[in-house]
């Protein structure tokens, strides 16, 4: 396989790549809070001094370099549900994984657990202050008031805050599965900047049409490539005619 099938090769599974993020995003159009990824490349470029078309020495292919995740804030969906809250802004509420690890989200459906913990609709344990779970008495639970501060109240008190971290860099911010993202390098949002807004949800920030249009945009140029491939199968059989015939 000569040079010019290894770029069209490489080509061909970046489009694959965008296929599958745009996929991705129009299969989470409603998922609370999900951020629409997009995929990044680059270009690597290989060095043939030994070609001998001059213009055949530096062979550029594509790269894939990972994905990155649209910070835009979703709209806000009213529930009704005075646990349901909506980070507005950047940051993200702290969760406890299944192994102990932090893990963070924008999906602010929150609910009591049995055992009288503030937890995610997955059942993750929602972070405080201190990054301890906010223990809630069951006798309370149907009285909960979520301030803009992230206070949780019930009658007879405050009982914990919901923290908000923010990451300077959202790049290191990585999708792990179940609206979860994993990070490192966060600060903790002092209280007198978080602002929740209790009451309702983030939708997703996937705008479904804008989908479909990059999908059409990936269709057609895969088509290309695809004719790219076969005049240039053309052109080597013709060459391989000719050099028959010379012989």
């Amino acid at each position: 396989m000569d040079s010019a099938s290894f770029v069209l090769l490489s080509q061909e599974q970046a489009l694959r790549r965008r296929l599958d993020v745009v996929a991705n995003n129009m299969a989470n159009a409603s998922t609370v809070g999900f951020k629409r990824e997009q995929p990044q490349f680059h270009e690597f470029v290989e060095q043939m001094p030994e070609a001998d078309v001059p213009d055949a020495r530096n062979t550029s292919y594509v790269l894939d370099y990972g994905t990155v995740h649209d910070v835009t804030q979703g709209s806000f969906q009213a529930t009704g549900n005075p646990l349901d809250v909506m980070i507005e802004g950047s940051g993200y509420l702290s969760v406890e994984g299944e192994n102990g690890q932090n893990f963070y989200t924008r999906a602010g459906a929150l609910k009591i657990s049995e055992a009288g913990q503030l937890v995610t609709a997955a059942g993750q344990r929602v972070l405080g202050e201190g990054g301890q779970p906010i223990q809630v008495p069951l006798d309370q639970a149907a009285a909960l008031v979520i301030a803009a501060d992230g206070s949780v109240s019930g009658p007879t008190g405050q009982l914990g805050r919901l923290t908000v971290t923010r990451f300077a860099d959202e790049g290191s911010v990585k999708p792990v599965g179940n609206n979860l993202y994993s990070g490192q390098g966060g600060e903790v949002v002092p209280a007198l900047e978080v602002r929740l807004r209790s009451g309702g949800l983030e939708a997703s920030n996937v705008q479904p049409i804008a989908e479909t249009a990059t999908m059409l945009d990936v269709l057609r140029a895969y088509q290309t490539s695809m004719k790219l491939s076969e005049s240039l199968n053309d052109l080597r059989q013709r060459a391989i005619d000719r050099l028959g015939r010379a012989g």
